[in-house]
């Protein structure tokens, strides 16, 4: 099959023996994977990855300086089902998803961060057969393969635990910022602040149900809040961004009582001044992922039309184009999310509403 494969900071297209489907597994043909920003920040800092991951805790058993071939964001069509999956809930030919995990007899493993388990960035994938979803409603597959960034928005939401008459400020609108604009929207919170240097992230956001995105040259996040609300209102930031100095620069803008999530992920050390968190009393969260039940509720939600997720739909190569790809999502105004099609040519192809609807 054809893969794109990273290796110790690189990335390579090349044909690899495809994958066979083993007790419980399910064989899939990969339809749509969208590129994640994890998937950039893992090509560079994968090493700084696993030695914090070790350091919390978390067993890692991947080596980035091994082949290795990402993408956890995907929608496939089952080929075939190994052994031991008679109790499956999917049959060959289903559209389906899953979350980036698989059961294996020595206990959970990583899709796509694994030596062992390719991900989507390739025409075929083995899945766990019980963990797969079939993709309900006709739902088309590019969307289908949203459900997993779209999941990451509706964890961190939740653990904001927002309430009637909560507003929010949301720092950063790539997907993941994006994400938590959408969920914020479905639990109809009134007023949503979005703030991105990107023209064309500010006009996604509004797009995903931001009330209002602004540049924070020309006005901080905060002072556009305290114009829309008065300044009365609780308020909830999450901070989508990533990058040193944001989460300190957000504890001191933030109102008293104000509650912080933190979901973007910084790899550098950084730093903070506890002293400002407790004269304004914040409450500080830091989320990852989701669950299992909250990926299920979000593909739902996609079929049933309760978030519309194709404005995050930018672009679409085939497996030849996946180094490409990560150049340009570099560059943030050219691309929100590109998704992965094996079979399209190395071209990036813009992705419009229309053509969504067309496709």
């Amino acid at each position: 099959m054809r893969a794109a494969i990273a290796k110790s900071g690189t990335l390579r297209v090349d044909d690899v023996e495809d994958p066979v489907p083993g007790s419980g597994d399910a064989l899939i043909a990969v339809k749509a994977c969208g590129i994640c920003g994890s998937d950039l920040h893992a090509l560079v800092h994968a090493h700084k990855m696993i030695e914090q991951s070790v350091a919390a805790g978390v067993p890692v058993t991947f080596d980035p300086s091994r082949d290795y071939i990402m993408g956890h964001e995907f929608a496939g069509e089952v080929l075939e089902l190994g052994p031991d999956t008679a109790g499956a809930s999917v049959s060959v030919g289903d559209l389906v998803t899953s979350i980036p995990v698989v059961l294996t007899p020595t206990g959970i493993e990583a899709t796509a961060y694994s030596n062992t388990y390719n991900g989507g960035y390739a025409d075929l994938m083995r899945l766990s057969a019980a963990l797969c979803m079939k993709v309900p409603n006709g739902l088309d597959h590019r969307r289908a393969a949203m459900t997993e960034p779209m999941a990451v928005g509706r964890h961190a939401v939740g653990k904001a635990h927002v309430r009637t008459g909560d507003t929010a400020v949301v720092l950063g609108c790539g997907p993941v910022g994006l994400a938590c604009i959408a969920d914020l929207r479905r639990r109809e919170v009134e007023t949503i602040v979005a703030a991105d240097f990107s023209p064309r992230r500010r006009a996604t956001a509004v797009a995903m149900g931001a009330t209002e995105a602004v540049d924070p040259r020309d006005e901080p996040a905060v002072d556009a809040w305290r114009r829309l609300t008065g300044g009365t209102r609780p308020l909830v930031m999450f901070e989508a961004i990533g990058v040193p100095g944001m989460l300190d620069s957000a504890m001191r803008a933030a109102p008293t009582q104000s509650r912080i999530v933190v979901v973007g992920v910084c790899m550098e050390t950084d730093q903070v001044h506890p002293f400002v968190g407790i004269t304004k009393e914040l409450n500080i969260q830091f989320a990852l992922a989701y669950d299992p039940l909250e990926f299920m509720q979000t593909l739902a939600d996609i079929a049933e039309g309760v978030v519309d997720v194709s404005p995050m739909m930018t672009g679409v190569c085939g497996i030849d184009g996946v180094p490409d790809a990560f150049a340009t999502l570099g560059r943030p105004d050219d691309h929100v999310k590109i998704l992965v099609e094996p079979g399209r040519g190395p071209a990036i192809e813009p992705l419009t509403s229309a053509g969504l609807a067309a496709d």
